[in-house]
């Protein structure tokens, strides 16, 4: 049995950056109570995580990117609404926020996408902590102060080439997988698949996991 979720944890209305939120649970503890069989326990949860991020609607966003590094970033991932045409609000990847959703996700193997996205960049920006109040830290905050933050930004190594048409995870240059396992060891759960397209057959098994 399978469940699949659309939004993610910060906009849940117990764990999320409330008021900016949705009106229901969106971790996957409530999936099944949402799906009416209430009694099924969920053994197996895959965190869904882009290489980079993004945002519909209003909120902090601590790791977004502005102006041109915005638009470039924007256009190469096709970030815009699919009804509207609106454009989304784009960043670097939150190691920070990704950590806390894998946690109250209670996420067993993460799922990275998008990975080809950032094959331009020669730099690629990765926050790895936030700024507050004077003091470094790597744990997500209450989220009242979270419009007080700032990003801690290291920026790795790009690998400026296609890696659309590369099918195994010995194909993918080493700067891309070096982004791969420094995300893993961040968020401290295993990147089981990583995307390379939007194509099916994009899709990189890099640890085969007992289901």
């Amino acid at each position: 049995m399978l469940f699949e979720a659309q939004l993610g944890s910060l906009r849940d209305l117990d764990a999320g950056i409330y008021p900016y939120t949705t009106s229901s649970n969106t971790t996957a503890a409530f999936a099944p109570v949402g799906a009416g069989c209430p009694t099924v326990k969920v053994g197996r949860i895959v965190g869904v995580v882009k290489a980079d991020a993004t945002c519909v609607g209003e909120g902090p966003f601590v790791s977004e990117l502005f102006g041109e590094d915005a638009e470039q970033l924007r256009t190469a991932g096709g970030e815009y609404g699919a009804k509207t045409g609106r454009p989304r609000r784009v960043g670097a990847i939150d190691l920070v926020a990704t950590r806390y959703g894998v946690e109250v996700q209670g996420a067993t193997e993460i799922a990275l996408t998008k990975l080809d996205v950032l094959s331009y960049m020669e730099k690629i920006p990765v926050c790895v902590g936030y700024l507050h109040d004077g003091r470094q830290t790597a744990d997500f905050p209450f989220p009242a102060a979270l419009a007080e933050c700032t990003p801690v930004i290291r920026y790795m190594d790009g690998w400026r080439c296609d890696l659309s048409q590369m099918k195994d995870w010995s194909d993918l240059p080493q700067a891309a997988k070096d982004y791969v396992e420094t995300i893993e060891r961040a968020i401290g759960c295993p990147i089981t698949y990583v995307s390379v397209g939007a194509e099916r057959d994009c899709l990189i098994v890099r640890k085969e996991t007992a289901v």
